[in-house]
């Protein structure tokens, strides 16, 4: 198959109905991806349940009250007016001609989910509700000069026939009358929605300084862009901060981070050939989630100029190849090496082939296949200062041999374990041997380690004492290196089925760690 072509949803869904598979499967993937998409987005700056009334007494009509808030300045209310759902908003304008000067200085908050009927969900419009709401979303657009605070558009089948028109209209006016924040995202079929050309254009034809000079945040899903086009917005967003790309839909063969900028980078649940971070000095995270990847389609991870990149996962030893400057750390599961360069490297680390500035490092492992295990050791030597460590247990279809105490007491010094690692977190605990002698090492070898977290996989555990019995008593005969370390285990809250990656937990810089997001 050539990944590099494109795959749109619609090719899937004839392919799926030619091969004899209920296309309602399709239906309830696009359902998930919309669920996981509309979870990560942060929440609009509206309260649509508020009261907006003082007065909680029903059985006064308020006939006659004082209009004290009419005695507020015009820049006062104005705020007030841009804080309200559009329909309160709009309602304001009928008030007075002075309500309606306030209303169309005011940056509006516009989102087409409360313009839905009652009892209304977006995956579930009927056609002729989703004309409604589109209907009314072009009034606002069309009624008001902008610029627009937020705008969020996620209840409306862009692909629609009856709703091209709308979309093409809706980018030109957002583009001309200003909008701070857009989200935009299409909703069940037709699930291909090309872009009008004003919308994202051929990046080659632009002219220069052509660009995006107030963007901070850009999350991309399910969208199917060129290499090119990316380096384009990248090279023309002087402040953009926060990058996302979610399942896109063209294989991405070189993702090349150069900006100065840039402080925090998602890739989930891509096919991706080469990550390369050349130039990103502000770099702080870079979270990789559930790519799709084998022993076939690896991922190169290359770290150039990124001297702040503090978080960095999830790597899998065995199916990524990371490169540091000019050194490159071939992890590859077949051929049961560690290659720096050209020459295998055995279990040694040099200062060429590490990488000191990350200190929460989130690593996946299959515990039960025996040649990508005996890889962790070499990996983690290329982090010396790593002081918490995620650990995510993968299931193997085909288990291949399993790895013993021995094995892990032999495997030689790690610096960061040895000296750095303050805290594990293992995710995903099923209960396999080879998991618990890799926790049982852990301990036995963590000098300085104070906690360690393990995560049981949903159901794994029918009651407290079976996890006495299994877990912690097996855990408490170990000689603890550090002399005391605290133990926790807790039920995951994260299904093993659910998607991991979370937009919200990552870019938010008020959570230290996003990974945490599984306790």
């Amino acid at each position: 198959m050539d990944y590099r072509a494109l795959m749109t949803m619609e090719k899937v869904l004839v392919q799926m109905e030619k091969d004899g598979v209920d296309s309602r499967m399709l239906d309830l993937g696009a359902d998930c991806m919309c669920k996981l998409l509309v979870a990560s987005l942060p929440d609009p700056p509206v309260y649509p349940d508020a009261v907006l009334s003082a007065n909680d007494d029903d059985d006064l009509s308020g006939a006659g009250a004082e209009d004290r808030i009419g005695a507020l300045p015009d820049d006062l209310l104005g705020g007030v007016v841009s804080r309200l759902p559009i329909k309160d908003a709009v309602r304001t304008a009928a008030l007075s001609s002075r309500w309606r000067r306030i209303w169309l200085s005011a940056p509006l908050v516009l989102v087409d989910g409360h313009l839905l009927p009652p009892g209304e969900e977006a995956g579930q419009l009927a056609l002729d509700a989703s004309g409604a709401v589109a209907a009314a979303v072009s009034r606002v657009l069309e009624a008001h000069p902008g610029p627009f605070r937020y705008v969020e558009l996620t209840s409306t089948a862009m692909g629609a026939r009856a709703r091209r028109g709308d979309l093409a209209r809706w980018l030109h006016l957002l583009a001309v009358k200003g909008v701070r924040e857009l989200v935009f995202v299409n909703r069940r079929r037709p699930l291909d929605v090309a872009l009008p050309g004003h919308g994202f254009p051929d990046t080659a034809a632009l002219p220069r300084g052509a660009g995006f000079p107030h963007l901070r945040e850009l999350g991309l899903y399910c969208v199917a862009m060129e290499d090119r086009d990316l380096d384009f917005v990248l090279a023309n967003s002087p402040v953009l901060e926060c990058l996302g790309i979610y399942y896109s839909q063209r294989q991405i063969v070189l993702l090349r981070l150069a900006s100065h900028s840039l402080r925090c980078v998602q890739i989930c649940m891509c096919i991706a050939e080469d990550i390369a971070v050349v130039d990103a000095p502000r770099l702080e995270r870079l979270l990789i989630w559930e790519m799709f990847e084998d022993d076939n389609h690896a991922t190169r991870l290359s770290i150039g100029h990124a001297p702040n990149l503090q978080l960095l996962g999830y790597l899998r030893p065995g199916i990524h190849v990371l490169e540091n400057g000019n050194t490159i750390i071939k992890v590859h599961a077949p051929a049961l090496l560690i290659q720096f360069r050209s020459t295998i490297a055995g279990t040694k680390a040099s200062p060429r082939t590490i990488i000191p500035s990350i200190n929460v490092l989130a690593l996946k492992v299959r515990f039960e296949v025996r040649n990508e295990a005996k890889l962790l050791p070499s990996f983690l030597r290329c982090f010396p200062n790593v002081e918490k460590l995620h650990v995510k247990s993968e299931k193997s279809d085909e288990p291949v041999g399993r790895l013993n105490l021995k094995f892990w007491q032999e495997a030689g010094r790690i610096e960061c374990l040895q000296s750095c690692i303050k805290y594990v977190v293992f995710h995903g605990y099923r209960g396999d041997r080879s998991e618990l002698t890799f926790l049982k090492y852990i301990l036995g070898s963590g000098q300085v380690l104070q906690e360690m977290v393990i995560v049981v996989a949903n159901g794994m555990f029918s009651t407290q004492d079976e996890v006495g019995e299994k877990l912690v008593k097996p855990l408490s005969s170990v000689k603890m290196a550090s002399g005391d370390c605290n133990i926790t285990v807790v039920e995951g809250t994260v299904h093993d089925e659910e998607d991991s990656c979370c937009l919200r937990d990552a870019f938010d810089f008020s959570i230290d760690d996003p990974f945490d997001r599984y306790l």
